[in-house]
């Protein structure tokens, strides 16, 4: 049971890290998950109050960050607020309408129309549709470094 136990958590572990890219997995939440799976399967005891505190702050952290670092990229490129909304819902339905370069296009489109439907002339809405683009990574770069801090930490815990 202990073989299963590690090979669901690494499994997690990976979905998680392929989550900090693609929107439609649950990124932080499986790495979380991988957690209670290794407890049930393994014992909780390697984790303690401040393993679980660090853990579900960097999780919190991860949410806001997620769609702070990209609103932050929208805005500082001079996006309104439908702007970020556009690129917010881009997000989300970009990858599902438009596989694989969706997760690029979808936040681009979303801001770009957004900026239009706000008034604004197509020069600078493109110039915000980069500003999507530009806080995606940024924010991409943001999850892989906790989550891969997240992962790091419970090796120490338990190993």
């Amino acid at each position: 049971m202990a073989i299963l136990g590690w090979i669901i958590t690494i499994v997690l572990f990976v979905v998680g890290m392929v989550g900090a890219i693609l929107p439609i997995l649950p990124g932080a939440v499986a790495i979380l998950l991988g957690f209670v799976v290794y407890g049930l399967f393994l014992g909780f005891e390697p984790f303690g109050f401040w393993f679980w505190f660090i853990q579900v702050t960097i999780v919190a952290v991860i949410t806001i960050a997620d769609y702070a670092v990209g609103a932050w990229g929208v805005k500082k490129y001079g996006g309104s607020r439908a702007s970020v909304i556009g690129s917010t819902i881009g997000i989300i339905a970009g990858p599902f309408v438009i596989p694989v370069a969706g997760l690029i296009l979808g936040p681009f489109l979303g801001a770009f129309l957004g900026e239009l439907i706000a008034g604004s002339d197509a020069e600078k809405s493109l110039k915000v549709g980069w500003g999507s683009i530009v806080g995606l990574f940024s924010s991409t770069i943001v999850k892989l470094v906790l989550q891969l801090i997240m992962i790091v930490l419970f090796f120490i815990w338990v190993l």
